[in-house]
């Protein structure tokens, strides 16, 4: 089994459309949308949800109510402005403290110093994440809830369950939907992968932030390739972005033209592979056969 990891340095640059043409030419793979903050890769594979589970990122405070004294003694503690004197009486005080869901950061401090042990710390539910499956096999996914956190622990998680597929169904493949940029999200799609493909667009602000995730395969030691789309719209860039990607070691796959028919294909809620039938798809499975050959995987012709 292969991992192969999509990410880009921003958004934008067409690294889902790409990967969802990817599902559809490897025949057999687990797919894996990592892009837990802001997933989008459903649209085009339109899974059908078969098991849904809570995502449980830390934990958070609450208000036991009818143990609260109205001290303030949390909101002393408090660094984040989560306790407000705004709750409901009890048979001690008129009004209590409650806890702001969004603004608390799990910190725990209110707990120990609440002088009345009205602080519960209980798991949170952050998010749900799926496993589902789709016109191309088996699809891992996840959604987080609104100004939740933790999404590298989700990413972990979602990778997780779908080597743990692969590996049951004797899948060749498990093909990651990464998220842009270098934080959490990205470092958690990438440990550890067998190869990442980076799709940029020959933009200044892409070529800035292509160096900087390609510094950060450099930094994890994983093997990175260049994929150029849009690379008509500025053909001085994209010259500039691969004689740079060749300094530094970094392959390039291919260039993808600027084409309106992509956007037809997500109309359509199809890969541009489905819906394309000429150059732009040709290009396409040319990145494809060298991703193959950067796995080291042998195939005759273009799977399907």
């Amino acid at each position: 089994m292969k991992e192969l990891v999509v990410i880009s340095g921003k958004g934008g640059t067409g690294k889902t459309s790409v990967t969802a043409s990817f599902a559809a030419l490897a025949g057999n793979a687990v797919v894996a949308d990592c892009d837990v903050d802001a997933a989008d890769l459903h649209l085009l594979l339109k899974p059908e949800i078969e098991v849904t589970r809570d995502f449980s990122g830390g934990k958070k405070a609450s208000i036991i109510t009818n143990k609260c004294i109205g001290c303030g003694k949390c909101r002393e503690v408090c660094n984040f402005d989560a306790p407000k004197f705004d709750g409901p009486g009890n048979d001690i005080v008129e009004k209590t403290y409650r806890i702001d869901p969004v603004a608390c950061e799990g910190c725990s401090v209110c707990v120990r110093f609440c002088p009345a042990g009205a602080i519960e710390f209980k798991e949170a539910i952050n998010g749900q994440w799926f496993i589902s499956q789709t016109r191309f096999g088996p699809m891992v996914h996840a959604r987080l809830g609104i100004a939740e956190e933790n999404s590298g622990k989700l990413v972990t998680l979602v990778r997780k369950e779908a080597k743990r597929i692969a590996t049951e169904q004797h899948r060749e493949f498990v093909i990651v939907d990464g998220s842009p940029g270098i934080g959490c999200p990205v470092i958690a799609s990438i440990t550890g992968a067998d190869l990442v493909l980076i799709v940029t667009e020959p933009t200044v602000s892409a070529r800035h932030d292509l160096n900087r995730v390609a510094e950060l395969t450099r930094h994890f030691n994983i093997p990175a390739t260049v994929c150029i789309n849009k690379s008509d719209i500025n053909p001085d860039m994209t010259r500039v972005i691969e004689q740079e990607a060749k300094g530094q070691n970094l392959t390039v796959a291919g260039t993808i033209p600027y084409d309106a028919e992509v956007t037809k294909a997500q109309i359509e809620e199809k890969t541009i592979v489905e819906y394309c039938d000429g150059e732009l798809k040709k290009r396409i499975e040319s990145i494809w056969r060298s991703v193959l050959d950067l796995l080291n995987i042998e195939r005759d012709g273009v799977p399907g």
